[in-house]
């Protein structure tokens, strides 16, 4: 067993336990036990041997270390050293992965200023700039006087201590002498230990003066080299960012004009583009704890492409399309296309349409004794705990689904597209638009009961109409279908899969989604991604979005890989970050997409393609040259007043929305739900439990029918499934609930 830990230990401090090793595909993992000490990482078979014999050491200055899953991470030098280490716990590897980390900071930090120390002053730290040995020495003149009157201070201290005592014990002896001729003796001692006290008492007052003064006057100093410096070093580095750049652009276009020839008319630079291999695929099921993830080095890079590209007129195209493998019209008809589909205006509507709301009831401030129903649901799945609606939104899930169409407009420009490749670059932008409504959203929707439904009907106002059911209750499993005037239909069928990790809750969807367009049939199917929510227990809570998306078109075999980076507290990469890569079915990269999905999406053409330099792990990315990015997809900014009404979006506020002529099982007419809109939690969460008893009562009958017709076959094919059906009894009451 794993012995007792310390709490996370500073940098430099030395930190020991036992962890599980990788031997062999005989011996598996072996219980070593390590010591990581002064940046360097070593293990032994048992703690006996640390004296006399050590198994292996590993630097941590040039280690990369990377999460595997909850217990598991790797230790390597890019070498022949790689350690796959295993801990007994979660809470023993997060300790670890802290303490690794630290001790790699540390040492990284130290062998810099070994490698910038310099040899003319070696007994004084170096500095930066002229003058850098004088300015050594003037610290160095300054601590020393520091020091020296620390030591004066201390001596003072003791004399007084001293003092004072001897004095107290003279004035205790005169106390005690009630006369004679030894009065003057024991006064005359007092006034001399008094005397000592007080200039030893001065002494200590000056010496303090002087102290202080010292550190007021070198501390203005000090904090404005300390600041100079910083500012020196910000300088230093956006110029090396700014030649490195530079640096690239020129290998780049050094490659394009010694490779290429000037026609660009080669047929086979075709087999040399593409995508470069995908990574290792991120498991969507596992325990990682994504902000204390490495960060993860881009498959991709891009870089401006010749500015030839952007001067071509119409009578060359057909030269450029040879090079690019497109029809005559690829290049310049994609980007006027995708431009006109950007600017085109929708068309004005002549009917009235209905006005929606734009508020609901604020959000009331409820007290919750979070952890006293956390504790209890660690590991179990999250559909079948019973959670009050101080947990939730209220939306149902199925209200949550039809949310996916608020950026429908990509969808209809899609349609109108008359190449494939331009069209999914809308359709990947749609994909991602989805998740920029849970930035914010930390509530859970509604569980829907079984045979509840939803339409959405916006033909007046957007041209779709959708409708959403639930159709099986564990697992909880939904499904959506859309359709559009503009020619297109979505469906979808989802159902969630989700853990609770004490820290995290981590939400998977299952099932797939498919968009069809009805003018070109092209068919269009992907999945979503991994939600994760933070800080369950303690902290703000934030949601992040992390995984990989494969949008595929079954007619024509393009496809667009989305990657959604997950938070990294080491990436210097921006929060949310989305990047896509639009191919065609011979792998050929033709877009290239670029965002964060909570924000904006923007779209480049790839104009040339080639494989550049190694990653930090070794793989071989790809570089782009791309025409300037326009964007494809922005959010809607929130209504006033978001923050209070469970930062609903526009068209959110209005799913809820009470409407004549709905269906009996709409999520409209949920009562729970419609409490806690109006802000009575203490009834809505009382509703929300009738009617989940009321279900599991239902679920129980049909069991118990199930069991009675498999029993009886031939009694099987019986009107069993509309005067007893549980949809009739569970929504007897939800008619009747209040608008």
């Amino acid at each position: 067993m794993s012995e007792s830990k310390p709490p996370t230990p500073t940098p430099g401090d030395t930190y020991k336990g036992w962890l599980f090793k990788w031997t062999n595909y005989i011996k598996g993992y072996q219980r070593r036990w390590f010591v990581l000490s002064n940046g360097l990482l070593s293990y032994y078979r048992t703690q006996a041997e640390m004296g006399h014999t050590c198994r292996g050491t590993i630097n941590l200055a040039t280690a990369n270390i990377a999460v595997e899953d909850s217990c598991s991470f790797v230790i390597s030098n890019g070498g022949a050293q790689t350690y796959h280490l295993k801990a007994s716990s979660e809470v023993e590897r997060q300790r670890w992965i802290t303490a690794l980390e630290l001790a790699k900071a540390k040492a990284v930090r130290m062998q810099a200023e070994s490698d910038d120390s310099g040899d003319d002053c070696p007994s004084v730290p170096p500095t930066s700039g002229q003058g850098g040995g004088c300015r050594n020495s003037e610290v160095q003149s300054t601590l020393r006087t520091m020091t020296s009157k620390v030591e004066d201070l201390s001596t003072c201290n003791d004399l007084i201590v001293k003092h004072g005592s001897a004095l107290q014990r003279s004035l205790s002896e005169l106390e005690g002498i009630r006369g004679g001729g030894d009065m003057g003796d024991k006064i005359r001692q007092v006034t001399e230990r008094a005397t000592l006290f007080r200039i030893t008492s001065n002494a200590m007052i000056n010496a303090c003066r002087d102290f202080l003064s010292l550190a007021q006057n070198h501390n203005k100093r000090w904090q404005k080299a300390l600041q100079t410096e910083r500012d020196q070093r910000i300088r230093l580095e956006e110029t090396l960012e700014q030649l490195a750049k530079q640096h690239n652009h020129l290998e780049r276009a050094f490659r394009g004009a010694t490779v290429l020839p000037p026609s660009f008319s080669n047929p086979a630079l075709g087999n040399k583009t593409g995508v470069s291999g995908k990574g290792d695929a991120s498991d969507e099921d596992d325990d990682n704890e994504f902000f204390d993830a490495m960060e993860d080095p881009a498959e991709f890079i891009t870089v401006p492409a010749d500015p030839k590209y952007h001067r071509r007129s119409g009578s060359n195209v057909s030269g450029l399309s040879s090079e690019t493998g497109m029809d005559d019209q690829s290049v310049n008809f994609d980007e006027q296309s995708l431009a006109s589909n950007l600017e085109s205006p929708q068309p004005l509507e002549l009917e009235p349409v209905r006005q929606r709301r734009t508020r609901i009831p604020d959000k009331p401030n409820y007290y919750l004794n979070l952890w006293s129903i956390m504790k209890n649901c660690i590991g179990k799945e999250l559909s079948k705990i019973p959670m009050p609606v101080n947990f939730n939104e209220p939306i149902s899930m199925l209200q949550r689904l039809s949310e996916d169409l608020e950026y429908y407009e990509l969808l209809d420009k899609a349609a109108k597209c008359q190449s494939s490749l331009e069209q999914m670059c809308y359709v990947a932008a749609f994909t991602v638009s989805s998740y920029s409504t849970t930035v914010h959203r930390t509530g859970k929707p509604f569980n829907p009961l079984l045979g509840e439904t939803f339409e959405l009907d916006r033909q007046k106002e957007c041209g779709y109409r959708s409708l959403c059911e639930q159709v099986s209750h564990h697992p909880p499993a939904a499904a959506h279908h859309a359709m559009s005037e503009k020619g297109w239909s979505l469906r979808q069928e989802i159902t969630l899969a989700s853990k609770f990790r004490g820290k995290y809750l981590s939400i998977m969807p299952l099932g797939s989604i498919q968009c069809i367009f009805e003018k070109t049939n092209n068919h269009y199917s992907w999945k979503k991604v991994t939600t994760t929510v933070h800080n369950i227990i303690v902290g703000k809570l934030w949601i992040d979005q992390s995984g990989e998306i494969d949008v595929v078109n079954h007619r024509t075999g393009d496809r667009c890989h989305l990657k959604f980076a997950p938070y990294s507290y080491f990436s210097r990469d921006v929060p949310r970050k989305v990047t896509g890569v639009v191919t065609d079915q011979e792998g050929k990269a033709h877009y290239v997409l670029s965002g964060t999905w909570d924000e904006k999406m923007e779209f480049s053409r790839i104009m040339q393609s080639s494989k550049g330099e190694n990653g930090t792990e070794g793989k071989q990315r790809t570089v782009y040259q791309t025409l300037k990015a326009k964007e494809i997809w922005r959010k809607n900014p929130l209504p006033d007043g978001a923050e209070n009404m469970y930062y609903f979006s526009s068209l959110a506020l209005t799913l809820n929305e009470p409407e004549e002529g709905v269906a009996p099982t709409d999520s409209r007419r949920r009562p729970d739900q419609r409490l806690m809109e109006d802000g009575r939690w203490d009834e809505a969460n009382a509703e929300k439990q009738r009617l989940e008893e009321k279900q599991r009562i239902a679920r129980r009958e049909r069991e118990r029918e199930a069991v009675k017709a498999a029993s009886s076959p031939e009694e099987a094919v019986t009107e069993d499934s509309i005067n007893d059906s549980p949809f009739k009894s569970k929504y007897s009451s939800l008619s009747l609930c209040p608008h």
